[in-house]
């Protein structure tokens, strides 16, 4: 049975749509860089249940949520004290596809929930101690390992790595842990191929409908280079085209680029999108060591423009970002109104990898 009675949920995401309203809102930053910074070892991600797994598990940082839940809910509470209004679950590798490099494929479900139960968990804390600023937990459904729309194999350009249906029963796996381990919404993110998140959107419709209750959905894309495209070859305008059905509450960029780079692909979305955008993007683009070395100040200056100048509406941060990363952005954008979806005509819109719009 869900952790979370549904009338709670729907208080929630009622008070989530209230302080989108009023406010700029504030997801964390990375886990990945947080617990890097722990120099945890093999043991930490063993544990007792897995100490006698026969793989290495070091690196399985979705494990944590198991074996360091101490570590994983510490992060949490360091994101929610700098200031952020939403925690992302640790729940990025927690698909079937992306476990069975571990071997550790039937733990998707218990990862998920547990992963969400612990985010839960330090935001009722944090909430109760600030009651004016409720915080909220975002299930994190990862992009997987594998593409749909892109073939591994040079010498056969038809070959897949993965199904559409397999997608859709990974994500439906996902989904079913996070929600009952009481995520308030579900963050569909660095989508590299709209094909896979469109598998995880037709699990998520279904599971809604089984379940006979929505929560918000966001959708944040991921743009992998300087051409201005996802890796399946979308424009930020045709990925939303290609999303918009799904009605989300929030669609937006993360990962791949810095602020810099990434700012003109956000306003095309900001131009576009007749929902809330977000962004949360990496502390600046990876140095000779694989570091990120935007300071919070830096990064807080380039988002805190975005925010003056009506690009968004939920701000965070991706690969580098650190609790200083986001108390300084906390920061930047007090104060600042968020942007105001436009109101679009109603047209036909389609897209492959360039969008199409029926005007008169």
């Amino acid at each position: 049975m869900p952790l979370d009675p549904q009338p709670a949920r729907s208080d929630r995401a009622a008070a989530l749509g209230e302080a989108a309203a009023r406010r700029i809102l504030l997801l964390d930053g990375a886990l990945g860089t947080e617990i890097q910074a722990l120099s945890l070892e093999e043991a930490d991600f063993r544990g007792q249940a897995f100490a006698d797994h026969a793989q290495e598990l070091k690196g399985n940082n979705d494990l944590l949520s198991l074996t360091r839940p101490d570590a994983i809910a510490g992060i949490h509470r360091a994101y929610f004290e700098a200031g952020a209004d939403i925690a992302t679950t640790n729940s990025f590798n927690a698909t079937r596809i992306s476990q069975a490099d571990y071997g550790l494929e039937h733990l998707v479900y218990d990862l998920n929930r547990q992963a969400a139960s612990l985010a839960r968990g330090v935001a009722e804390t944090v909430s109760s101690e600030t009651p004016e600023k409720p915080r909220f937990v975002a299930g994190v459904l990862g992009p997987t390992s594998s593409t749909a729309s892109i073939s591994p194999d040079v010498a056969d350009p038809a070959y897949r790595a993965v199904t559409y249906d397999l997608l859709v029963e990974t994500y439906d796996e996902a989904a079913r842990g996070l929600l009952d381990g009481g995520a308030d919404l579900l963050l569909v993110e660095t989508v590299f191929d709209s094909l896979n998140a469109r598998a995880a959107l037709f699990a998520l419709d279904a599971l809604f409908e089984e379940r006979g209750a929505r929560v918000p959905i966001m959708i944040s894309g991921t743009i992998t280079d300087l051409s201005g495209r996802t890796l399946s070859g979308q424009t930020p305008e045709a990925f939303w085209i290609s999303m918009q059905h799904a009605r989300p509450f929030a669609i937006g960029l993360n990962c791949a680029l810095g602020p810099e780079q990434l700012r003109g692909h956000v306003g095309e979305l900001a131009r576009v999108a007749d929902t809330l955008v977000s962004a949360h993007p990496n502390a600046g683009l990876p140095n000779a060591f694989g570091g990120y070395d935007l300071t919070p100040e830096e990064m807080a200056g380039h988002l805190g423009a975005w925010a003056r100048d009506g690009l968004v509406n939920i701000l965070g941060g991706c690969c580098g970002t650190t609790p200083a990363h986001i108390a300084a952005l906390v920061e930047a954008v007090a104060g600042v109104s968020p942007r105001l979806p436009p109101s679009l005509p109603p047209r036909l819109r389609l897209s492959g990898l360039e969008p199409f719009e029926m005007r008169p």
